[in-house]
C-alpha cells in the first residue's frame, strides 16, 4: 500500500490546544492514548471503512466509533435518513413517531424484548436497567464480572474484593464506600464460583449483570455453558439477569449475543449500533418488570432527550439495513479472514500472539497463553509490545484501538483489499517486534 509520508503536525498543534479547556484534551479518557504513549489522532471525515485525520493520513478503521459503524461510515441510507428528519427539526423533547418505529423495530427483532425504553448512552441504560432490577426484586446486592465495563455509574465502578465472596470496592475517586458494599464481582467465565456465590447469597441479589461477549479487557467470549450458567442461578435466586449489549447487540448474530449463544435474560441494554453513529442507549425485556417504569409504575427514569428524533431516524436506517439473514455472514468471514491472518504472520514471526473473535467483534493478545477467557490472562499480556505494535500499525495507515483491553470491530464496507492491506502493514511491525 503506497502512502505518503506519515505525519502528525496538526494532531500535536490540536492536542496541545485542547488541553486548555479539556481535562487531559479529551472528552473520554481511552482517546488520550495514555496506554500506548504518543499523541493522540484528530480525525476530520470519514467514508465507508476509513478515516481521515487532521493532517490528512487515510486509516483503515477498526474502531469503528467503538461498534456503532457496522454498515461503515457515512451509509448513504443512514444519512438520507438524518437529513430527512434535520430538515424537520433537531429535537423536541415531546412523543414522535419515530420513537415507535424504532422501539417496534428493535422489539420485533430482538427475542425477550417485550417492551423498551430509549434512553441517551450505554451507560444511562444500564444504569436504569439495575435501578429497576432492584426495585421489582425488592434487593439491594447486585453480581457483575472482572473486566465488563457497565458504564461510569457509581455502582459500576467497583472492582473485586479480595476473594470469590467478598464485596467489591470502589474503583474510582468519588464513589460511596456504600454503595460497593452492595456490588460483588466475580471472574468473568467462572462458572463453579457463581454458583457458589448465588447458593450462599443468591436470595440478596438482584440481578447479574455481564457482557455476553466482553469487549472492554479487549473480547473475550463466553466458554461453553457459562451463558447457561448465569440464566440457572437467576432462574433458582429471583435475581433479575440482565444482559448488557450495548457493544454486541447486532454485532455477534442477527440480533443479540444472547439470541446467538440460545439464552433469554429478563433485562437487555442496548446502544452503539441501534442508533447509526448518533448517540443513544436503550433498556428493555419482560413486559411485567418494564411495566415498573415510569408513568406506568414507581419506578423513575427520565431524559428531555430521550428518544431524539435523529438519533431514532439514524438507528431505524440502520436496523432496517441489517434486518436481513445475508447482512452478518459475510462480516463475519472477514472478521474470521482477519483474525487467523494475523495469527499467522505472528506465529510465523515468532511473537507470542492469541486472538479472539465472535461475529463482528475481535481481538488479540500478545501472550503464550493459548486461548485468553478471563481478566487475569488479559492483565497478563504484554501491554508495552502491544504499544508499539499499535504504533507501527498507525503509521502504516491501520487504526487501531489505542489500549490493549478494547476491542476490535469489523464493518460490512471492509473489503478484501483492506483486510489484505492491513495484514501486509502487520507482517512488517511483527518483523520489528
Amino acid at each position: 500500500m503506497n502512502r505518503p509520508a506519515y505525519t502528525t503536525t496538526r494532531s500535536q498543534q490540536l492536542f496541545s490546544d485542547a488541553q486548555v479547556h479539556i481535562p487531559g484534551g479529551v472528552n473520554s479518557p481511552v482517546r488520550a492514548f495514555r496506554s500506548v504513549g504518543g499523541t493522540p489522532v484528530f480525525f476530520d471525515s470519514a467514508q465507508g471503512a476509513y478515516m481521515f485525520d487532521a493532517d490528512g493520513n487515510r486509516y483503515i478503521d477498526y474502531v469503528l466509533s467503538w461498534g456503532p459503524m457496522i454498515l461503515g461510515h457515512r451509509h448513504p441510507a443512514v444519512l438520507d435518513a438524518i437529513r430527512a428528519q434535520i430538515d424537520k427539526a433537531l429535537s423536541f423533547g415531546t412523543p414522535t413517531a419515530g420513537e415507535i418505529h424504532l422501539a417496534d423495530k428493535v422489539c420485533q427483532m430482538v427475542p425477550g424484548m417485550d417492551m423498551v425504553r430509549m434512553v441517551n448512552s450505554g451507560t444511562e441504560a444500564t444504569m436504569s436497567a439495575i435501578r429497576l432490577a432492584r426495585a421489582f426484586t425488592g434487593r439491594d446486592k447486585i453480581v457483575k464480572f472482572e473486566g465488563c465495563y457497565h458504564g461510569h455509574s457509581d455502582s459500576l465502578l467497583i472492582k473485586a474484593g479480595s476473594g470469590a465472596l467478598t464485596l467489591g470496592v470502589p474503583s474510582s475517586p468519588g464513589v460511596p464506600a456504600c454503595l460497593a458494599d452492595h456490588t460483588i464481582t466475580l471472574s468473568y467465565n467462572d462458572s463453579e464460583g457463581l454458583q457458589k456465590l448465588m447458593a450462599e447469597l443468591g436470595e440478596q441479589i438482584a440481578c447479574i449483570i455481564f457482557e455476553p461477549v466482553v469487549g472492554n479487557m479487549n473480547c473475550v467470549p463466553p466458554v461453553p455453558g457459562f451463558l447457561q450458567t448465569i440464566r440457572d442461578c437467576c432462574d433458582q435466586s429471583g435475581a433479575v439477569m440482565i444482559s448488557d449489549e450495548v457493544m454486541t447487540g447486532f454485532r455477534i448474530g442477527p440480533t443479540t449475543a444472547c439470541d446467538y449463544y440460545g439464552v433469554v435474560p429478563d433485562l437487555i441494554t442496548l446502544g452503539k449500533v441501534i442508533g447509526g453513529g448518533m448517540p443513544v442507549g436503550a433498556f428493555g425485556g419482560r413486559r411485567d418488570i418494564m411495566q415498573q417504569i415510569a408513568p406506568l409504575g414507581p419506578v423513575y427514569q427520565a431524559g428531555t432527550l430521550s428518544g431524539n428524533p435523529v438519533a431514532m431516524a439514524a438507528g431505524l436506517a440502520t436496523l432496517t439495513l441489517l434486518d436481513n439473514n445475508q447482512f452478518l455472514p459475510p462480516v463475519a468471514a472477514q472478521t474470521t479472514r482477519l483474525v487467523e491472518g494475523l495469527a499467522q504472520r505472528a506465529a510465523a514471526a515468532g511473537i507470542p500472539f492469541t486472538t479472539n473473535h465472535a461475529g463482528t467483534m475481535w481481538g488479540f493478545f500478545f501472550t503464550e497463553e493459548p486461548q485468553v477467557v478471563n481478566y487475569t490472562q488479559v492483565m497478563a499480556c504484554d501491554t508495552e509490545r502491544f504499544g508499539r505494535f499499535f504504533h507501527g500499525m498507525l503509521a502504516r495507515g491501520i487504526y487501531l484501538a489505542p489500549a490493549s483491553y478494547e476491542a476490535g470491530f469489523m464493518s460490512a464496507a471492509h473489503s478484501d483489499e483492506d483486510i489484505d492491506n492491513t495484514l501486509d502493514a502487520a507482517e512488517q511491525v511483527f518483523a520489528t517486534l
